[in-house]
Protein backbone atom coordinates (compact mmCIF):
# COMPACT_ATOMS: atom_id res chain seq x y z
CA UNK A 1 0.00 0.00 0.00
CA UNK A 2 1.41 3.64 -1.34
CA UNK A 3 2.44 5.83 1.90
CA UNK A 4 1.04 9.42 1.68
CA UNK A 5 3.69 10.70 4.21
CA UNK A 6 4.84 14.36 3.18
CA UNK A 7 8.41 14.55 2.01
CA UNK A 8 11.11 15.70 4.67
CA UNK A 9 11.47 19.76 4.14
CA UNK A 10 14.92 21.07 4.87
CA UNK A 11 15.37 22.86 7.73
CA UNK A 12 15.83 26.40 8.56
CA UNK A 13 18.97 25.73 9.92
CA UNK A 14 20.78 24.46 7.10
CA UNK A 15 18.98 26.87 4.97
CA UNK A 16 20.73 29.48 6.82
CA UNK A 17 23.81 27.82 6.37
CA UNK A 18 23.23 27.80 2.61
CA UNK A 19 22.56 32.11 2.84
CA UNK A 20 25.81 32.10 4.80
CA UNK A 21 27.81 30.12 2.57
CA UNK A 22 26.96 31.99 -0.95
CA UNK A 23 27.37 35.41 1.38
CA UNK A 24 31.39 33.99 2.26
CA UNK A 25 31.76 32.75 -1.31
CA UNK A 26 30.93 36.71 -2.82
CA UNK A 27 32.74 38.32 -0.24
CA UNK A 28 35.63 36.29 -1.30
CA UNK A 29 35.01 36.45 -4.47
CA UNK A 30 35.16 40.97 -3.90
CA UNK A 31 38.06 40.75 -1.95
CA UNK A 32 39.61 38.36 -4.78
CA UNK A 33 38.70 40.93 -6.75
CA UNK A 34 39.67 43.98 -4.52
CA UNK A 35 42.69 42.60 -4.30
CA UNK A 36 43.97 42.30 -8.07
CA UNK A 37 42.10 45.83 -8.80
CA UNK A 38 44.53 48.45 -9.75
CA UNK A 39 45.14 50.98 -7.10
CA UNK A 40 44.97 54.51 -7.65
CA UNK A 41 47.97 56.15 -8.84
CA UNK A 42 49.86 58.07 -6.74
CA UNK A 43 50.99 61.87 -7.71
CA UNK A 44 54.46 60.58 -8.50
CA UNK A 45 53.59 57.99 -10.93
CA UNK A 46 51.44 60.49 -12.55
CA UNK A 47 54.17 62.96 -12.77
CA UNK A 48 56.10 60.00 -14.36
CA UNK A 49 53.24 59.33 -16.87
CA UNK A 50 52.81 62.98 -17.40
CA UNK A 51 56.63 63.43 -18.14
CA UNK A 52 56.28 60.42 -20.73
CA UNK A 53 53.56 61.78 -22.33
CA UNK A 54 54.76 65.48 -22.34
CA UNK A 55 58.58 64.18 -23.85
CA UNK A 56 56.77 62.08 -26.71
CA UNK A 57 54.43 65.29 -27.47
CA UNK A 58 58.03 67.12 -27.90
CA UNK A 59 59.46 64.57 -29.95
CA UNK A 60 56.23 64.59 -32.60
CA UNK A 61 56.26 68.65 -32.17
CA UNK A 62 59.69 68.47 -33.50
CA UNK A 63 58.03 66.25 -36.54
CA UNK A 64 55.56 68.57 -37.03
CA UNK A 65 58.11 71.57 -37.40
CA UNK A 66 59.74 69.92 -39.70
CA UNK A 67 56.91 69.11 -41.91
CA UNK A 68 55.96 72.84 -41.89
CA UNK A 69 59.21 73.76 -42.51
CA UNK A 70 58.84 71.47 -45.82
CA UNK A 71 55.28 72.87 -46.66
CA UNK A 72 56.43 76.77 -46.06
CA UNK A 73 59.37 75.71 -49.43
CA UNK A 74 56.49 73.70 -51.19
CA UNK A 75 54.55 76.88 -50.83
CA UNK A 76 57.10 79.48 -51.90
CA UNK A 77 58.31 77.09 -55.13
CA UNK A 78 54.65 76.92 -55.81
CA UNK A 79 53.87 80.55 -55.71
CA UNK A 80 57.25 81.25 -57.86
CA UNK A 81 56.10 78.70 -60.62
CA UNK A 82 52.61 79.99 -60.77
CA UNK A 83 54.11 83.67 -60.87
CA UNK A 84 56.76 82.31 -63.63
CA UNK A 85 54.22 80.49 -66.04
CA UNK A 86 51.46 83.94 -65.77
CA UNK A 87 54.35 86.16 -66.72
CA UNK A 88 55.68 83.60 -69.38
CA UNK A 89 51.81 83.02 -70.78
CA UNK A 90 52.09 87.17 -70.85
CA UNK A 91 55.56 87.32 -72.60
CA UNK A 92 54.10 84.42 -74.85
CA UNK A 93 51.27 86.51 -75.99
CA UNK A 94 53.04 89.26 -77.00
CA UNK A 95 55.21 87.46 -79.47
CA UNK A 96 51.85 85.58 -80.74
CA UNK A 97 50.63 89.54 -81.34
CA UNK A 98 53.97 90.33 -82.84
CA UNK A 99 54.06 87.07 -85.05
CA UNK A 100 50.92 88.26 -86.37
CA UNK A 101 51.90 92.08 -87.26
CA UNK A 102 54.62 90.27 -89.44
CA UNK A 103 52.43 87.49 -90.97
CA UNK A 104 50.26 91.12 -92.06
CA UNK A 105 52.41 93.25 -93.46
CA UNK A 106 53.78 89.99 -95.36
CA UNK A 107 50.21 89.33 -96.69
CA UNK A 108 50.14 93.00 -97.93
CA UNK A 109 53.35 93.06 -99.51
CA UNK A 110 53.56 89.83 -101.32
CA UNK A 111 50.66 89.08 -102.88
CA UNK A 112 51.91 88.77 -106.36
CA UNK A 113 54.77 86.93 -107.38
CA UNK A 114 58.13 88.58 -107.10
CA UNK A 115 59.24 87.71 -110.73
CA UNK A 116 55.90 89.60 -112.02
CA UNK A 117 56.48 92.44 -109.51
CA UNK A 118 59.81 92.63 -110.54
CA UNK A 119 58.64 92.81 -114.52
CA UNK A 120 56.33 95.68 -113.65
CA UNK A 121 58.05 97.75 -111.63
CA UNK A 122 58.72 101.03 -112.94
CA UNK A 123 61.66 101.38 -110.39
CA UNK A 124 63.75 98.32 -110.42
CA UNK A 125 66.27 99.10 -108.01
CA UNK A 126 63.06 100.24 -105.59
CA UNK A 127 61.67 96.81 -105.94
CA UNK A 128 64.91 94.97 -104.90
CA UNK A 129 64.99 96.96 -101.39
CA UNK A 130 61.35 95.85 -100.94
CA UNK A 131 62.25 92.28 -101.92
CA UNK A 132 65.12 92.04 -99.65
CA UNK A 133 62.86 93.46 -96.53
CA UNK A 134 60.62 90.70 -97.44
CA UNK A 135 63.73 88.05 -96.99
CA UNK A 136 64.45 89.86 -94.03
CA UNK A 137 60.90 89.67 -92.49
CA UNK A 138 60.28 86.38 -93.28
CA UNK A 139 63.70 85.06 -91.55
CA UNK A 140 61.89 87.33 -88.27
CA UNK A 141 58.87 85.61 -88.80
CA UNK A 142 60.84 82.25 -88.39
CA UNK A 143 62.38 83.32 -85.50
CA UNK A 144 59.30 84.48 -83.52
CA UNK A 145 57.73 81.55 -84.33
CA UNK A 146 60.72 79.06 -83.15
CA UNK A 147 60.58 81.49 -79.63
CA UNK A 148 56.78 81.04 -79.78
CA UNK A 149 57.42 77.00 -79.41
CA UNK A 150 60.30 77.04 -77.02
CA UNK A 151 58.30 79.60 -74.51
CA UNK A 152 55.17 77.05 -75.38
CA UNK A 153 57.56 74.20 -74.17
CA UNK A 154 59.27 76.12 -71.28
CA UNK A 155 55.46 77.32 -70.08
CA UNK A 156 53.91 73.52 -70.06
CA UNK A 157 57.16 72.42 -68.21
CA UNK A 158 57.01 74.51 -65.35
CA UNK A 159 53.00 74.01 -65.69
CA UNK A 160 53.75 70.52 -64.85
CA UNK A 161 56.10 71.20 -62.52
CA UNK A 162 53.49 73.62 -60.72
CA UNK A 163 50.87 70.45 -60.44
CA UNK A 164 53.53 67.82 -58.93
CA UNK A 165 54.11 70.90 -56.45
CA UNK A 166 50.34 71.16 -55.15
CA UNK A 167 49.92 67.66 -54.85
CA UNK A 168 53.32 67.32 -52.52
CA UNK A 169 51.90 70.52 -51.04
CA UNK A 170 48.55 68.67 -50.43
CA UNK A 171 50.30 65.71 -48.58
CA UNK A 172 51.92 68.12 -46.48
CA UNK A 173 48.76 69.38 -45.37
CA UNK A 174 47.83 66.32 -44.54
CA UNK A 175 50.90 65.23 -42.69
CA UNK A 176 51.00 68.72 -40.59
CA UNK A 177 46.93 68.15 -39.81
CA UNK A 178 47.92 64.04 -38.43
CA UNK A 179 51.48 65.10 -36.06
CA UNK A 180 48.65 68.16 -34.91
CA UNK A 181 46.24 65.60 -33.58
CA UNK A 182 49.18 63.66 -32.69
CA UNK A 183 50.72 66.20 -30.51
CA UNK A 184 47.29 67.26 -29.68
CA UNK A 185 46.05 63.79 -27.96
CA UNK A 186 49.29 63.27 -25.92
CA UNK A 187 48.68 66.56 -24.50
CA UNK A 188 45.18 65.97 -23.77
CA UNK A 189 46.37 62.38 -22.32
CA UNK A 190 48.67 64.50 -20.12
CA UNK A 191 46.02 66.82 -18.83
CA UNK A 192 43.57 63.83 -17.98
CA UNK A 193 46.05 61.87 -16.08
CA UNK A 194 46.91 65.71 -14.05
CA UNK A 195 43.10 66.04 -13.76
CA UNK A 196 43.02 62.39 -11.82
CA UNK A 197 44.91 63.94 -8.90
CA UNK A 198 43.58 65.90 -5.88
CA UNK A 199 43.75 69.99 -6.20
CA UNK A 200 46.08 69.32 -3.42
CA UNK A 201 48.21 66.84 -5.31
CA UNK A 202 48.11 69.27 -8.70
CA UNK A 203 48.97 72.21 -6.57
CA UNK A 204 52.27 70.08 -5.05
CA UNK A 205 53.25 69.46 -8.52
CA UNK A 206 52.65 72.97 -9.35
CA UNK A 207 54.88 74.42 -6.87
CA UNK A 208 57.52 71.92 -7.83
CA UNK A 209 57.61 73.28 -11.29
CA UNK A 210 57.56 76.72 -10.32
CA UNK A 211 60.74 76.14 -7.46
CA UNK A 212 62.74 74.71 -10.36
CA UNK A 213 61.89 77.55 -12.90
CA UNK A 214 62.67 80.19 -10.40
CA UNK A 215 66.01 77.99 -9.20
CA UNK A 216 67.14 78.25 -12.94
CA UNK A 217 67.33 81.82 -12.75
CA UNK A 218 68.39 83.02 -8.99
CA UNK A 219 71.21 80.15 -8.02
CA UNK A 220 73.06 78.94 -11.56
CA UNK A 221 76.73 78.96 -11.77
CA UNK A 222 77.94 79.04 -15.16
CA UNK A 223 81.57 79.55 -14.18
CA UNK A 224 83.63 81.78 -16.51
CA UNK A 225 84.35 79.56 -19.80
CA UNK A 226 84.33 82.12 -22.48
CA UNK A 227 82.62 81.39 -25.57
CA UNK A 228 83.97 79.88 -28.99
CA UNK A 229 83.31 82.84 -31.25
CA UNK A 230 81.22 86.29 -30.61
CA UNK A 231 78.00 85.31 -32.70
CA UNK A 232 77.79 81.88 -29.89
CA UNK A 233 78.49 84.53 -27.43
CA UNK A 234 75.39 86.66 -28.50
CA UNK A 235 73.29 83.61 -29.14
CA UNK A 236 73.49 82.43 -25.25
CA UNK A 237 72.81 86.21 -23.95
CA UNK A 238 69.78 86.22 -26.55
CA UNK A 239 68.32 83.30 -24.78
CA UNK A 240 69.05 84.53 -21.25
CA UNK A 241 67.06 86.95 -21.84
CA UNK A 242 63.54 84.95 -22.86
CA UNK A 243 64.30 83.01 -19.17
CA UNK A 244 60.82 82.49 -17.53
CA UNK A 245 58.94 82.24 -21.10
CA UNK A 246 56.31 79.26 -21.51
CA UNK A 247 57.21 76.34 -23.52
CA UNK A 248 54.20 76.17 -26.13
CA UNK A 249 55.28 73.57 -29.09
CA UNK A 250 55.68 74.95 -32.40
CA UNK A 251 56.75 78.62 -30.89
CA UNK A 252 59.57 80.46 -32.39
CA UNK A 253 59.33 83.66 -29.96
CA UNK A 254 59.18 86.06 -28.96
CA UNK A 255 57.25 85.39 -26.12
CA UNK A 256 57.10 81.78 -26.20
CA UNK A 257 59.22 78.86 -27.60
CA UNK A 258 59.66 75.22 -28.14
CA UNK A 259 62.99 73.34 -27.91
CA UNK A 260 64.42 74.03 -30.99
CA UNK A 261 62.43 77.75 -31.92
CA UNK A 262 64.59 79.23 -28.95
CA UNK A 263 67.61 77.61 -30.42
CA UNK A 264 66.99 78.83 -34.05
CA UNK A 265 65.52 82.51 -32.78
CA UNK A 266 68.42 82.82 -30.36
CA UNK A 267 70.94 82.12 -33.39
CA UNK A 268 68.77 84.75 -35.20
CA UNK A 269 69.53 87.57 -32.81
CA UNK A 270 73.16 87.06 -33.62
CA UNK A 271 72.92 87.39 -37.27
CA UNK A 272 73.33 83.45 -37.75
CA UNK A 273 70.42 81.42 -39.95
CA UNK A 274 70.40 77.94 -38.28
CA UNK A 275 67.90 75.25 -39.82
CA UNK A 276 64.67 74.94 -37.98
CA UNK A 277 64.19 71.41 -36.24
CA UNK A 278 66.65 69.53 -33.56
CA UNK A 279 67.45 67.28 -36.06
CA UNK A 280 68.18 69.69 -38.83
CA UNK A 281 70.32 71.71 -36.26
CA UNK A 282 72.62 68.49 -35.31
CA UNK A 283 73.95 69.40 -38.74
CA UNK A 284 74.37 72.87 -38.13
CA UNK A 285 78.16 73.14 -37.59
CA UNK A 286 80.83 71.37 -36.46
CA UNK A 287 80.24 67.95 -33.86
CA UNK A 288 81.65 68.00 -30.60
CA UNK A 289 81.44 64.73 -28.97
CA UNK A 290 82.26 64.75 -25.47
CA UNK A 291 80.44 67.28 -22.89
CA UNK A 292 84.23 68.40 -21.87
CA UNK A 293 84.50 70.12 -25.50
CA UNK A 294 81.60 72.38 -25.28
CA UNK A 295 81.89 76.26 -24.81
CA UNK A 296 78.51 78.23 -23.49
CA UNK A 297 76.48 78.98 -26.74
CA UNK A 298 77.24 75.41 -28.35
CA UNK A 299 74.06 73.81 -29.23
CA UNK A 300 73.48 70.65 -27.16
CA UNK A 301 71.03 67.34 -28.29
CA UNK A 302 69.67 64.88 -26.18
CA UNK A 303 67.83 62.01 -26.83
CA UNK A 304 68.70 59.07 -29.45
CA UNK A 305 66.17 60.94 -32.16
CA UNK A 306 67.60 64.18 -30.99
CA UNK A 307 64.30 65.40 -30.39
CA UNK A 308 65.31 68.14 -27.87
CA UNK A 309 68.09 70.41 -27.95
CA UNK A 310 69.56 73.37 -25.66
CA UNK A 311 72.29 76.26 -25.67
CA UNK A 312 75.42 75.14 -23.72
CA UNK A 313 75.15 77.78 -20.91
CA UNK A 314 78.51 76.69 -19.00
CA UNK A 315 79.72 74.61 -15.86
CA UNK A 316 77.44 71.45 -16.92
CA UNK A 317 74.24 73.28 -17.25
CA UNK A 318 71.77 73.91 -20.20
CA UNK A 319 69.56 76.71 -20.96
CA UNK A 320 66.21 75.48 -23.11
CA UNK A 321 62.32 75.22 -23.53
CA UNK A 322 62.22 72.17 -21.28
CA UNK A 323 58.38 71.04 -21.61
CA UNK A 324 54.79 72.44 -21.38
CA UNK A 325 54.40 73.67 -18.49
CA UNK A 326 57.43 74.63 -17.98
CA UNK A 327 59.38 77.70 -19.18
CA UNK A 328 62.77 78.76 -20.41
CA UNK A 329 65.32 77.90 -17.90
CA UNK A 330 68.61 76.25 -17.06
CA UNK A 331 69.06 72.58 -16.15
CA UNK A 332 71.91 69.87 -15.38
CA UNK A 333 73.09 68.44 -18.56
CA UNK A 334 72.78 65.40 -16.76
CA UNK A 335 69.17 65.30 -16.57
CA UNK A 336 68.63 64.27 -20.27
CA UNK A 337 70.74 61.42 -22.37
CA UNK A 338 73.30 63.57 -24.08
CA UNK A 339 74.12 62.89 -27.49
CA UNK A 340 76.52 65.08 -28.85
CA UNK A 341 77.07 69.56 -29.36
CA UNK A 342 77.22 71.41 -32.73
CA UNK A 343 79.72 74.35 -32.75
CA UNK A 344 77.55 76.63 -34.93
CA UNK A 345 79.94 78.84 -37.60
Amino acid sequence: MASHRRPKQPSRSRTRVTVFTATAAAAVALTSQAAHADPKASKEEVKEKVDKLYEEAEAATEKYNGAKEKHKKLQKQVDNLQDSVARGQEDLNDMRDGLGSMATAQYRTGGIDPSVQLFLSSDPDSYLDKASTLDQLSTKQADALKKIQDKQRSLAQQRKEAQGKLSDLAETREELSDKKKKIQGKLSEARTLLNSLTADERKALEAKQARADRASSSRVDLGNDASASARAGAALAAAKGKIGSPYVWGATGPSSFDCSGLTSWAYQQAGVSIPRTSEAQAGAGTRIGSQSGLAPGDLVLFYGDLHHVGLYAGNGQVLHAPKPGASVRFESINNMPFQFGVRVG
